[in-house]
């Protein structure tokens, strides 16, 4: 077994159990993601992005974000995420990240077609 850097790697979950890690996606399954974000660059934060074919999970693990979601008929919703906290974005809702300091994201969804919006 040879340890891998979380930071620098996509974790491939399949549905037939296996667990695959490297930079690049190239398999079918759910893709966890940890990153470290300094700047609103770094998360997109200009952008809504949406998952038509399954929810996401978003988790702050180091830090203060706020996750940002649109959509249906309930104008913007804020929720704040800090240090060891998550929250799912139902499939199909428009959503995006603001940081409030640098912060370290876990993130698990299905590959693209990710939309931007």
């Amino acid at each position: 077994m040879t340890p891998f850097d979380l930071l620098m790697s996509i974790v491939l979950l399949s549905a037939s159990g296996e667990i695959h890690a490297g930079r690049s996606a190239d398999r079918d399954g759910w893709r966890l993601r940890v990153f470290h974000a300094k700047t609103a660059t770094d998360v997109h934060g200009g952008h809504w992005k949406r998952h038509p074919e399954a929810d996401e999970l978003v988790s702050c693990i180091v830090g203060k974000i706020r996750l940002y979601l649109r959509g249906e008929g309930r104008g913007e919703e804020e929720v704040k995420l800090c240090a060891g906290t998550a929250a799912i974005v139902p499939r199909g809702r428009c959503h995006r990240i603001a940081l409030d300091i640098p912060s370290t994201i876990l993130t698990a969804a299905l590959p693209p077609p990710n939309r931007l919006a």
